[in-house]
């Protein structure tokens, strides 16, 4: 979604000790199918806890959800019927992978594009999820199982090893109300020791136009190989929000930190079409974590290998 998408931050910063991380902002954050009327969306807080400020914001986002998906966006396919050749593919994955959203200036993140070198993980990825009290029972076993899923269907894309664990975590998923944001600290710091007093700050008092975050943490002497990071998803959310988030942050937090409005078919744009990872999508993580790219290359060096495996991926012709 484009504000979900351009206000919701990956981070990366550059560690200030070797177990100091930093985190980037990343944007968390959709042709069109035939429109249905959309089902009730489910929201994962309870009316009965929730403060008057968390219940506007539960009718708020269950109304958007409501109205993108009522204009034929928000599609939760995979894209196929939109057709990209290999050297699209190539071009993509640099403006995605090869570029930051966001800028730290003066020690704060700003939403301005700049050019990156490779990122990625290179030690395996678990992915811990962490839901406040106000999230029923009914809404976390669903949302776990839907994470399960993702989480194979992203092992599989990258050939990583990436799983779901219920502790010692290294990427960790906090869903939670903005009533419960604001005293996440002490388990963002707990899960995440090496976090500034400034991130973890920044993450408890995201505004309400931040729909979702991820902060990917490295060290200093290796900054472009992530170690840690910590999402952050609006327990308000209604059902397809709170998916789109964990597609998007989770995908992001991987290593394709930037968004493009011209990569299409993709949930890495501002134009709201796909909900959900599309199989584009999936192909640009699947070159991420291919071999022949290194951590750390930049855009020049990584270009002429890029293409090389969108051919291998794609051969001459469009999808």
């Amino acid at each position: 979604m484009r504000m979900l998408r351009t206000l919701a931050a990956i981070v990366l910063s550059a560690a200030v000790a070797a177990c100091q991380t930093g985190a980037v902002p990343q944007g968390g954050s959709v042709g069109v199918p035939t429109v249905r009327p959309p089902p009730s969306p489910a929201v994962a807080t309870s009316s009965r806890s929730a403060s008057d400020e968390s219940r506007s914001l539960a009718l708020f986002y269950a109304r958007l959800q409501t109205r993108l998906q009522g204009e034929g966006l928000l599609r939760q396919d995979i894209g196929t019927n939109v057709g990209y050749s290999a050297a699209d593919l190539a071009r993509n994955f640099e403006r995605i992978a090869l570029f930051s959203e966001y800028t730290q200036v003066g020690g704060r993140y700003i939403a301005r594009q700049s050019r990156a070198e490779l990122r990625r993980w290179d030690r395996p990825v678990r992915v811990q999820i962490h839901f406040s009290p106000s999230v029923s029972e009914e809404i976390q076993r669903a949302d776990r199982l839907r994470i399960l899923a993702y989480v194979s269907r992203l092992r599989r894309a990258t050939g990583h090893p990436i799983s779901v664990v219920g502790s010692g975590g290294n990427y960790h998923i906090f869903v939670a109300t903005i009533d419960e944001q604001r005293s996440l600290g002490p388990q963002i710091r707990a899960a995440e020791p090496g976090l500034t007093k400034q991130t973890v700050r920044e993450i408890t008092s995201l505004g309400r136009s931040t729909y979702c975050a991820v902060y990917a943490s490295s060290s200093s002497d290796r900054p472009n190989a992530y170690v840690s990071a910590i999402a952050f998803v609006r327990a308000e959310h209604p059902d397809l929000f709170r998916q789109s988030c964990y597609h998007e942050e989770i995908a992001q937090g991987l290593g394709l930190a930037n968004d493009n409005p011209a990569v299409r078919p993709s949930i890495f744009n501002d134009d709201e079409e796909f909900a959900l990872l599309t199989r584009h999508d999936e192909l640009l993580l699947t070159m991420l974590y291919d071999s022949r790219l290194r951590i750390g290359m930049t855009a020049e060096e990584a270009r002429p290998i890029v293409a090389r495996i969108a051919s291998d991926l794609l051969g001459s012709g469009p999808v």
